[in-house]
């Protein structure tokens, strides 16, 4: 076994690396950029060394110092974690010259499995199930649109050396195909240094399941059951869970029977990960083969109960399993969501910044409630960190496990209700949204789910009243509390001091009933609610805590305050509600008051995130009509087009190719 490995990652990934390690007794080096400096890896780690400047081409790309950092420290192997150089082949070449070992699979395997197109042969022969398409390499748009007419649409145009949604677009006629051959080839030399693309059939109301493989250098490959991968946005995983709710036991057999016959044919050792496209009937076709560790890792350990970053130690370092297929069993069920720095009312653009305040689930949580259960939060962040344009803007991996699906979910949306972030914008809202579906919760997924079901973008979640009814109760006794606190203050003026009382109005646009009266009893009983009865309230919450956790008549709840100058807004549920509570006379007061209108913003054109302006389509005096491209505006290398919601004239133009943009600032303004 290795005395001591350096991690060539970071964030989350780097962080889970360094904890199996330290559980093996293996000491481990953390490498690091300037942006990275005080980032958690680095403190958890045995050792840090710097290697660059905050681009990760200058510094985590950097093969040479990642070499020289092992020599320095005397590390005996590599593990690369998943991006960056987690599926080089030159990389693995490299250390091998070096004679340090890499905590993966073997060079050919990894030049084999990702080139898109030699990985499909390669599968075929093996006899995988792959999906019809053109396996040759397109030269132009011309010929894309030609070999898409012959596969039939519609069709996906992807890049050879493409993953994390890069280089990937959907194409349902020729304009579409011209334009996506565009884009997807820009996307990958931009993010790859390959602009190589194929074309494939786009299998309809899919689903991507993926199949866990764990292989030695002994000849033992095993499955590990599969991964349902199907709530996805851009191509991008948002939601994954394990097992899937679609698959029987003969197709998961059939699956993962595929999957260890493909690993054998490349000579593969390391964990890895098959994916496949399944189609409404069970089909199944070969997508890729990932040779690396998964982000939604977790989910398959919590429901085997092996720790795959510590097998791929054990395998690199030359031993064998100690279990074969028959051993493997499933038990449970978990669910991954993926928590980033995104705004979701803004079409989930990324955000920047630094994290104000940060408070993750704990994992005794679910006892608290009565739930039962258990939480695990994969993160690479603490409060004060830092979420910077330089790379993907992931906080952390929320991971649920319960015995069934539906107390999984239920445990997942305790535990979004239950993580506390400010200073950034985060996608939680949407994921609480997606919990909350019937469709989700029925397991009528597809990849489509998220454009199907959230056509129009995520315009926030709406709470039934029932619960509206207990944000205003818990708010009610949070005013209640502020006021206790403030009449003992000392220093007031004898005979004028502020008095709690106990009536209290509520004031919301959110609900059916815009104002709730209160009446706020001995510790945290509310009576004379909207709804016509009290609720009894057991918590053991004090002023001044981010978060309310309690059980209200009887239903857990946990709710997030914050204070909004004289409101409070409560966050539950994926929704946020702001509401004033005021005393019954100046509630008759408020009522009279003027609203203040927000300004129009509707003439220009706002960049929706921090990002560089790659090009402007239009100039001054130009009209334009609705849908016509406007900007590309390029944030964590995907390009993303910007297009007039409506006809006009373009009056003046703001910003110029090449500047580097603000979130909300103007690029062009209309007439």
């Amino acid at each position: 076994m290795f005395d001591k490995i350096l991690i060539a990652n970071r964030g989350e990934i780097a962080c889970r690396i360094a904890r199996s390690a330290k559980r093996m007794g293996i000491a481990t080096v953390a490498v690091y950029s300037d942006a990275d400096a005080g980032a958690l890896h680095v403190e958890m780690a045995d050792e840090a060394v710097h290697i660059g400047p905050s681009a990760a081409a200058e510094s985590y790309l950097v093969m040479e110092r990642i070499i020289a950092a092992c020599k320095d420290t005397g590390a005996q192997a590599v593990h690369p974690g998943f991006g960056f150089l987690s599926e080089n082949p030159a990389f693995v070449e490299a250390l091998d010259a070096a004679g340090i070992a890499f905590i993966g699979p073997p060079r050919g395997a990894i030049a084999a499995m990702g080139d898109k197109i030699t990985s499909k042969k390669l599968a075929d022969e093996a006899g995988v199930s792959t999906v019809p398409g053109h396996m040759g390499l397109i030269a132009d748009a011309e010929e894309a649109v030609k070999i898409a007419g012959e596969i039939g649409y519609p069709v996906m145009i992807k890049a050879s050396a493409g993953g994390g949604g890069k280089g990937m677009r959907v194409a349902a006629n020729e304009e579409e195909a011209r334009e996506g051959f565009r884009s997807a080839q820009n996307e990958a030399r931009a993010s790859f240094g390959d602009e190589r693309i194929f074309i494939e059939k786009f299998i309809e109301e899919p689903r991507h399941i993926e199949i866990q493989v764990l292989a030695d250098g002994h000849g033992n490959a095993v499955y590990l059951g599969e991964r349902e991968c199907s709530i996805q946005r851009r191509h991008q995983k948002v939601i994954e869970e394990a097992p899937s709710p679609f698959l029987d036991a003969e197709t998961r057999a059939a699956m993962g029977a595929q999957a260890v016959a493909l690993s054998k044919a490349v000579d593969y050792t390391s964990a890895g990960t098959v994916e496949f496209i399944v189609d409404k009937n069970r089909g199944f076709y070969f997508l890729e083969m990932n040779t690396r560790i998964q982000v939604e890792h977790p989910v398959t350990e919590m429901i085997t109960g092996l720790d795959l970053v510590e097998w791929m130690i054990r395998i690199a370092a030359g031993e064998a399993l100690d279990f074969k297929q028959d051993d493997v069993k499933l038990n449970g069920w978990a669910i991954e969501s993926r928590v980033y720095a995104e705004d979701p009312m803004r079409n989930l653009m990324p955000s920047i910044g630094r994290l104000v305040r940060y408070k993750a689930p704990g994992e005794t949580l679910a006892e608290s409630l009565e739930l039962g259960g258990s939480v695990r939060v994969d993160s690479g962040v603490t409060e004060g960190s830092e979420i910077s344009i330089y790379y993907d803007p992931m906080i952390a991996k929320l991971v649920t496990y319960a015995p069934t699906r539906d107390a999984a979910i239920e445990e997942m949306q305790s535990a979004l209700d239950s993580f506390y972030i400010r200073g950034v914008t985060h996608n939680m809202p949407f994921l609480a949204a997606i919990m909350a579906h019937p469709r989700f919760r029925e397991g009528r997924l597809s990849t489509n789910f998220i454009a199907e079901e959230f056509a129009d973008g995520f315009q926030g979640r709406s709470l039934p009243e029932a619960e509206l009814l207990r944000l205003a109760a818990v708010a009610a006794i949070v005013q209640h509390k502020q006021a206790e606190r403030e009449a003992v203050i000392s220093g007031q003026l004898y005979g004028h001091g502020a008095e709690p009382g106990s009536d209290w109005v509520v004031l919301s646009d959110e609900s059916q009933h815009p104002s709730h009266v209160a009446e706020v009893e001995a510790g945290f009983r509310v009576t004379g609610t909207a709804g016509g009865h009290g609720l009894m309230v057991e918590s053991g919450w004090h002023l001044g805590e981010p978060l309310f956790h309690a059980v209200i008549d009887g239903e857990p709840m946990t709710v997030q305050i914050d204070r909004r100058g004289p409101s409070w807004r409560l966050t539950h549920g994926g929704a946020s509600v702001e509401m004033l509570v005021l005393r019954p006379r100046v509630a008759e007061l408020a009522a009279r008051m003027l609203k203040k209108e927000p300004p129009d913003l509707s003439k220009y054109l706002l960049s929706p995130m921090p990002g560089l302006l790659v090009s402007l389509a239009v100039e001054v005096g130009q009209e334009i009509k609705a849908g016509q491209e406007l900007a590309v505006v390029e944030a964590m290398k995907m390009e993303n087009v910007l297009r007039a919601e409506r006809d006009g004239v373009v009056s003046q133009i703001h910003a110029a190719a090449g500047d580097s943009l603000a979130v909300d600032q103007a690029i062009i303004e209309f007439d």
